[in-house]
């Protein structure tokens, strides 16, 4: 029996049981729903680490994703001024829950890596290969000390990428870093002063 292509596209999202507990976490953590100045540096950091022109560090609650940190070209900027360049898609810090790969990395607690999201039927269909044109990604999760995944730190391109083994390093020990952060700032608000490292 096939599927319809529209209930197909249904299931592309992962349900995503966690979702209520992440969101008491990151309110009780006072993140993901405004911009971040040391994650947007986290995010512009991954960019000059991998190459890639997008890097983000992602919040996500029941609805949407919010880029609490986010680096991308600017419209019009001198890198877009050579001819026979397109202008790059630009990215806004919110965008629904069934877009992107993030929501995939929280459910599954592991990284993922799409050198080029055609070659996987199940990624190929998200709407931001159609919308924004991206043909490659590498995320990592967000994971606390009590096991909620909070987001992903992620990098997407509209180029396909080789990632390898040191894509998903560089990912995965840019989400320990950003971790320690909000673990240090959590420390900092109750009182239990800046930690030692």
């Amino acid at each position: 029996m096939s599927i319809p292509e529209n209930e197909f596209r249904l299931t592309i999202t992962p349900d995503d049981p966690g979702a209520p507990e992440r969101v008491k976490r990151l309110r009780a953590l006072g993140i993901g729903d405004l911009p971040d100045p040391e994650f947007d540096e986290f995010a512009r950091e991954l960019t000059e680490l991998t190459g890639a022109p997008y890097a983000m560090v992602n919040f996500i609650d029941e609805d949407r994703q919010y880029f609490a940190g986010l680096a991308a070209p600017a419209p019009g900027g001198a890198n877009q001024a050579m001819a026979g360049v397109e202008e790059p898609p630009e990215v806004g810090r919110e965008m629904d829950r069934d877009h992107g790969y993030c929501p995939h990395v929280v459910v599954r607690g592991k990284a993922l890596v799409l050198g080029d999201v055609c070659d996987y039927p199940r990624f190929a269909g998200n709407p931001v290969v159609d919308k924004i044109g991206i043909r490659s990604y590498l995320g990592a999760p967000l994971i606390d000390d009590q096991g909620n995944t909070l987001g992903t730190v992620c990098v997407v391109d509209t180029e396909t990428h080789d990632w390898g083994r040191p894509g998903l390093d560089i990912i995965k020990g840019m989400a320990a870093k950003v971790m320690d952060r909000i673990r240090e700032r959590n420390a900092s608000e109750r009182g239990e002063g800046p930690l030692q490292g």
